[in-house]
C-alpha cells in the first residue's frame, strides 16, 4: 500500500538528472512518491550541465537566512552520504580572506550572518589563515573567516548516491532522453515528450539548470535565469603540495578581494574567477551533448578557456601565493551556469500550467536544501522553511524581460564576491517603474533607491536644512550608506506637521464580483463582513497558520474590494483560489497613492474636499471616495507612522494634479515630502510589522504579535485549525532599544542572550522620536520586559534591553484624533 492509502502516487517526471533533480528523486521517494521517473538528455552519471564540472565549494553563510538552512542541509545529507565507498562530502572547512579594511568588516559581518544562522564561524587573524593555509603570503592578509563545518562536495558521488536510493525507491533514471515538449490540458500538464517517446505526468519539474529556459519555453513559462560562462583553471603540480596524497586537506579558499577560490586537487591548485567580464549564454544555443564532443568539447557546459580573461587573476594569484610564482596553468575551461536578476533560486509551481514546478538556478551549494523544500512543497503542500525570497513569483511583470534577465543576471556575476549593502541598488536598467510624482520628487532632490522595479525616496535633499536643526548621532560608514540625517528632519517634521510619503509601489489590487465577501473572507483571518466604508487589517495564512501575507482590505461598495497587498505571490495565491464570478486584478500600475501624515493632515486636506473629514465623520480604518480639488480620491483612514492621516488614491493619470494641489495647499503649514527612511523609522516607533522581513509563513500570528488581526468567532477560515491547535509561543518578535543613543544596526545581526546566539534582528532603524535604535528580533518567549540582551554588529557586542510595545504612543491618541 502506498503513504496515500489505495491511491497510488502521482505520477512525476523531473527534467534533468544533475544535482537538483536527482536529489529531488531522493526527496520525493523517501516521502512516498515513489512513481518518479527523472530524463536526461546526456549520459549518466555525467551529464554534461553545470553539475559536472561543479568545483563543489559549500561555503554555508549567506546575508540570506533561507540560503544558508539550504546549504546547512546540504552538508548534512551529504555527509551521510557515499558512493562507491567515496564520502560524497568532505568537511575540510572554510576560510575567507580579508587583504583590505573594508573585507575585514565585511569579514566580522559575515560572522555576524553565520552566529544568527546557527553556523559554527570566527574571524580570526593573518597569522591563523597561514596556519591553514600555508601557500599564502601572510604579509599581504589582514584575516579571515574560518568556518569549520564548510568543505567540498563531490556533486557526481552525491547524484549517484542519491539516485541509487531513489532507485531503490521505485524511481527510474533515463539517459539520452531529449525533451521536445511538454502536454497540457485545461491547464494542466499531462506529460513530457521526448525524442524517444512520451512519459505521462501529473507533475513536471524542471531542475534542467542553465536550460530550465528552453524547458520553461515548452510549457509557456518564463524562466528569469542567465546563464553566464565562470573561469575554472587546473595548476601544474606544485613542488609546496608535492607527496599529497588526499584529494583535498587545506579549507577551500575565498579571497573575495580578487573575486577568486581556490580548492587543492591532490597536489594541484584548483582556481576559480569571477574577476572576468561577464560572459552570457544563450541557453537556446548550448550544443547537444554528443555535438559538443564533436566540437571538442568535454561537455556542453564546458566552453573553451579564455587566457585574455585570465591573465589579470593569474597575477592575484601570484600575489596572494608565492608558490604559484614560477607555475603555470595545465588546464582551465569556462564553465556555464546560472544567475537570476537577485541571485536567488526560482521555485515554485507555475499557475498557468498547473502541475509544472521550477526548481532552477541552484548551485550545488544549495542543491539538497531546495530539493527537500520543492519535495515538502509538492507533498504537504508547503515548504518547512520560509521560500519567498525563491518564488517563481517574485519577479514582477517589468522585470522578466529578457534584457532586464540578462543585464540583472550578469551584474549579479559581477557582484557575486562584492561587498554588498543590503540597501544598494542595481545600477542599471534605471529608472524603470516612477510614480506620477517622480518629476517633482526630482525637484526637490529625492535620493531614490529601487525596489520591485520602482525608484523609491529615501529623502529629500530639499529638506537639508531642516536638518540642522535636529542633529541625530552621527553614523559608522556602514549604516551611514545610503542616509542621510534629513531622514531625521523628515521624522520630527511629521511627528510635528505634515508630510507627503509616496505609496505608489505598495501593492494594490481590486477584487470584485458577487461572491468576493465570501471569498476574502474565507481566505483571510479578520472579520471583513462589515458595511462598505470599512478598512480592515487581515492576515493571509497557509493551513499550518503560517502567515503568508498581511492584508488591508477596505470594501468600497458591497462587491467591491481595495487590497493593500505584498508581493506578486499573493495575487498569485489569491487567483489560484478565486471562484468562477470573483475576479481579482493587480491595479498597482494604473493608480498612484499619496500619504498625507501628521497631526496637521486634517488642516491640510479638509479644505480641499467636500467631505467631512472630521474624526466623528471619518474614523480611523474607515474609507471615502470623494474628491481632493479636482481629482477624485479613494481616501483611506490609514496610517503606517503613528500619526493621523489618509492614504489617498487616485489613478496614476491625476497623480501629478494631486500631489501639486496638496503641496499649494500645505505651504502654510510647513509641509514637505518625506522618504522611506523617515517612514520605517516611524513605523518601527509604533511596532508595525513588515512581511517577508519581521514575519513570514514560519511564523504564527501569536508569535509575530499580530494576534488581534485572527477572529476566532468567525466562520472557517484557512489556517483556523492549526490556530487551534497552537500551543504557547516559545518564540516571539521582540522589540528592543538599544541602551546607547548613537548605537545603530540595520538588521540580520545576532541577539546574544546570557552570553549566546539565542535570535536575530529582523527590521531595525533608528528611532528619532525615542532617541534610541529600535530592533525587532526573534527571540525567546520568556524574554520578559527589562531583559538585558546583547545585539551583535561587526563583531561588537552592543547592549540592548527587552521594551514593551508599542514603544511609541501607546494609547493610539495621536492616531484617533
Amino acid at each position: 500500500m502506498s503513504a496515500h492509502g489505495l491511491r497510488p502516487p502521482p505520477r512525476v517526471v523531473v527534467i534533468g538528472a544533475g544535482i537538483v533533480g536527482c536529489s529531488l528523486a531522493d526527496e520525493l521517494t523517501a516521502r512516498g512518491w515513489t512513481d518518479v521517473t527523472v530524463l536526461e538528455q546526456g549520459p549518466l552519471p555525467a551529464p554534461g550541465g553545470s553539475t559536472s564540472h561543479a568545483p563543489g565549494l559549500v561555503f554555508r553563510t549567506s546575508p540570506s537566512r533561507t540560503l544558508t538552512a539550504f546549504a546547512q542541509y546540504t552538508v548534512e545529507k551529504f555527509t551521510s552520504l557515499e558512493s562507491d565507498g567515496v564520502p560524497c562530502f568532505q568537511q575540510v572547512g572554510g576560510l575567507e580572506l580579508a587583504t583590505t579594511p573594508e573585507r575585514l568588516a565585511d569579514l566580522h559581518r559575515r560572522a555576524g550572518h553565520a552566529a544568527a544562522w546557527g553556523v559554527t564561524g570566527e574571524v580570526v587573524g593573518a597569522a591563523r589563515c597561514k596556519e591553514l593555509w600555508p601557500l599564502i603570503d601572510e604579509s599581504v592578509v589582514l584575516g579571515g573567516f574560518h568556518t569549520p563545518g564548510d568543505g567540498l562536495a563531490r556533486a557526481l558521488h552525491a547524484c549517484r548516491a542519491q539516485l541509487d536510493r531513489a532507485t531503490a525507491h521505485g524511481a527510474r533514471f533515463l539517459d539520452r532522453h531529449t525533451v521536445t515538449g511538454i502536454e497540457r490540458r485545461d491547464g494542466r500538464v499531462t506529460g513530457v515528450v521526448t525524442d524517444r517517446g512520451t512519459f505521462p505526468a501529473d507533475h513536471v519539474v524542471s531542475a534542467a539548470g542553465f536550460w530550465g529556459p528552453v524547458v520553461g519555453r515548452m510549457a509557456g513559462v518564463d524562466v528569469p535565469l542567465q546563464p553566464l560562462a565562470h573561469q575554472y583553471a587546473r595548476t601544474v603540480p606544485l613542488p609546496a603540495l608535492s607527496g599529497a596524497t588526499a584529494e583535498a586537506a587545506k579549507p577551500i579558499l575565498r579571497f573575495q578581494d580578487c573575486d577568486l577560490y581556490f580548492r587543492e586537487h591532490s597536489d594541484r591548485l584548483g582556481i576559480g574567477s569571477y574577476a572576468h567580464r561577464p560572459l552570457p549564454v544563450d541557453p537556446f544555443a548550448v550544443l547537444p551533448y554528443d555535438e559538443a564532443r564533436a566540437r571538442n568539447m568535454d561537455m556542453p557546459s564546458s566552453y573553451p578557456f579564455t587566457p585574455r580573461d585570465w591573465a589579470p587573476s593569474w597575477e592575484d594569484c601570484r600575489r596572494l601565493m608565492p608558490a604559484l610564482r614560477d607555475a603555470e596553468i595545465e588546464s582551465g575551461f569556462n564553465g556555464v551556469f546560472s544567475f537570476t536578476p537577485d541571485g536567488m533560486p526560482v521555485l515554485g509551481e507555475s499557475r498557468a500550467l498547473r502541475g509544472f514546478w521550477l526548481a532552477e538556478a541552484v548551485w550545488v551549494t544549495h542543491s539538497a536544501g531546495v530539493a527537500k523544500a520543492v519535495a515538502e512543497w509538492m507533498v504537504n503542500g508547503r515548504p518547512s522553511l520560509d521560500v519567498h525570497e525563491c518564488d517563481l513569483t517574485r519577479f514582477e511583470e517589468a522585470q522578466r524581460s529578457p534584457a532586464y534577465i540578462r543585464e540583472r543576471g550578469s551584474q549579479q556575476f559581477v557582484e557575486v564576491y562584492d561587498v554588498v549593502h543590503p540597501l544598494q541598488p542595481m545600477e542599471r536598467p534605471r529608472p524603470l517603474r516612477v510614480s506620477p510624482f517622480h518629476a517633482r520628487q526630482q525637484q526637490l532632490g529625492a535620493y531614490f533607491l529601487e525596489a520591485g522595479g520602482w525608484e523609491r525616496p529615501h529623502w529629500y535633499e530639499a529638506n537639508s536644512g531642516l536638518a540642522e536643526e535636529v542633529r541625530p548621532p552621527g553614523r559608522d560608514t556602514w549604516s551611514a550608506r545610503h542616509w542621510s540625517p534629513i531622514a531625521a528632519a523628515e521624522a520630527r517634521a511629521t511627528r510635528e506637521r505634515v508630510a507627503l510619503y509616496d505609496m505608489t509601489p505598495l501593492r494594490r489590487l481590486e477584487v470584485t464580483g458577487p461572491g468576493a465577501l465570501d471569498f476574502l473572507d474565507r481566505m483571510t483571518t479578520n472579520n471583513l463582513r462589515k458595511k462598505p466604508g470599512a478598512v480592515t487589517y487581515t492576515l493571509l495564512l497557509d493551513e499550518t497558520g503560517g502567515i503568508r501575507s498581511d492584508l488591508t482590505v477596505a470594501r468600497l461598495a458591497p462587491d467591491r474590494f481595495q487590497v493593500g497587498a505584498n508581493s506578486p505571490a499573493d495575487l498569485d495565491h489569491l487567483l489560484r483560489h478565486a471562484p468562477d464570478g470573483v475576479h481579482v486584478r493587480d491595479i498597482t500600475s494604473g493608480t498612484c497613492c499619496v500619504g498625507v501624515w501628521g497631526p496637521l493632515a486634517r488642516d491640510l486636506v479638509q479644505p480641499l474636499t467636500p467631505d467631512d473629514f472630521s474624526h466623528e465623520a471619518f474614523g480611523y480604518f474607515r474609507t471615502k471616495e470623494t474628491y481632493v480639488g479636482h481629482v477624485p480620491v479613494t481616501a483611506m483612514r490609514l496610517s503606517y507612522v503613528g500619526e493621523l492621516g489618509w492614504e489617498l488614491y487616485t489613478t496614476a493619470d491625476l497623480g501629478l494634479r494631486l500631489w501639486d494641489t496638496l503641496w499649494e495647499a500645505g505651504q502654510d503649514l510647513g509641509v514637505i515630502a518625506a522618504g522611506r527612511s523617515a517612514f520605517n523609522s516611524l513605523r518601527l516607533e509604533k511596532g508595525y510589522r513588515a512581511w517577508g522581513t519581521d514575519m513570514t509563513d514560519e511564523h504564527n500570528p501569536y508569535e509575530a504579535g499580530v494576534g488581534f488581526a485572527v477572529r476566532m468567532d468567525k466562520a472557517d477560515f484557512v489556517g483556523r485549525a492549526a490556530l487551534e491547535r497552537a500551543g504557547e509561543p516559545d518564540r516571539r518578535l521582540t522589540p528592543l532599544l538599544l541602551d546607547d543613543p548613537a548605537a545603530v544596526v540595520l538588521g540580520k545581526e545576532p541577539v546574544h542572550v546570557d552570553g549566546a546566539p539565542a535570535g536575530y534582528v529582523t527590521s531595525a532603524s533608528y528611532g528619532y522620536t525615542l532617541g534610541r535604535c529600535v530592533a525587532y528580533a526573534w527571540l525567546p518567549a520568556p524574554l520578559a520586559a527589562g531583559t538585558g540582551v546583547h545585539v551583535e554588529y561587526f563583531g561588537e557586542k552592543m547592549p540592548a534591553t527587552v521594551a514593551d510595545e508599542p514603544l511609541f504612543d501607546p494609547g493610539m491618541t495621536r492616531i484617533r484624533r
